[in-house]
C-alpha cells in the first residue's frame, strides 16, 4: 500500500523565494506540536511504535486515563526515500522511537505540513488495530489528515515524510482540522486513492 502516498517535494532545496511561497501556503505546527496537543488536552502523551510494513511507520500516539493507553492519532508514516545527511541525527533519532514533530522542532527546524486531504472515514469492531487501540465502543466517524511533513532551516526545505493521521473522535473532527490546516477541497485526492489509504489505516494483521 505505500504506492498510495505522494511525494510532492522530492527531498528538494529550493531557492529563498519559492521557500517563503511554500511555507507561507502550508499549515505551521511550529507552535504547538500534535504530541503538545494531546498532552494540552488530556494532560498526558506517550508515543508506541508498532509493527509496520516495509518502508512505512505506524504509531500509536497516546494519552493515559488510569492503567489504559488510549489512542488519540493513530499515523502512518512514508520517510522520503533519499533522507539528507544534512538532518541525519535528527532522523537518527525518529527511527530510534521519538516523535517527528518533537524531534526536529527541538533541533531548530521549522515544520510545515502541506495538507493533501481533511476528511473522515467509519471505523467498526471489524477494523481491528485502529478501533482496539482507540478503546472504541461503538461504531465512529474518524477525522483523517493526510499532509506532507516539511522541514526547514538555512533557506533550505526539505520533504521528510508523507503522513496519514486518524484522530479520535475525543480528540480532533473533521472541523476541528479544517480549522486549523489550509485545504482546498479542488485539489482532493482521487477516491481510489482516499479508498487504499482508508484501507491502510484500517488493516488488521499488524499487531500493537
Amino acid at each position: 500500500m505505500s504506492e498510495t502516498f505522494l511525494k510532492v517535494y522530492q527531498n528538494s532545496r529550493l531557492i529563498p523565494l519559492l521557500l517563503a511561497i511554500i511555507l507561507a501556503a502550508c499549515g505551521s505546527e511550529t507552535a504547538l506540536l500534535n504530541s503538545e496537543r494531546i498532552e494540552q488536552q488530556f494532560g498526558s502523551y506517550g508515543i508506541d511504535i508498532l509493527p509496520s510494513e516495509s518502508g512505512l511507520r505506524r504509531s500509536n500516539l497516546y494519552s493515559v486515563s488510569g492503567d489504559d493507553r488510549i489512542c488519540r492519532t493513530y499515523a502512518v508514516v512514508r520517510f522520503t526515500d533519499d533522507p539528507d545527511d544534512v538532518y541525519s541525527l535528527e532522523h537518527a533519532k525518529v527511527l530510534a522511537g521519538n516523535s517527528l514533530g518533537a524531534v526536529f522542532k527541538a533541533n531548530g527546524w521549522e515544520i510545515r505540513k502541506q495538507t493533501l486531504h481533511i476528511g473522515s472515514f467509519p471505523v467498526t469492531a471489524a477494523d481491528g488495530q485502529i478501533y482496539d487501540l482507540m478503546r472504541l465502543s461503538e461504531n465512529q466517524s474518524l477525522a483523517l489528515h493526510v499532509y506532507e511533513f516539511l522541514i526547514a532551516k538555512d533557506e533550505q526545505i526539505f520533504e521528510y515524510a508523507t503522513i496519514l493521521e486518524a484522530h479520535h473522535p475525543g480528540y480532533l473532527l473533521e472541523s476541528e482540522l479544517l480549522e486549523l490546516y489550509s485545504y482546498d477541497a479542488a485539489h482532493r485526492l482521487s477516491s481510489d486513492t482516499l479508498a487504499q489509504m482508508e484501507t491502510l489505516m484500517r488493516i488488521r494483521n499488524v499487531q500493537p
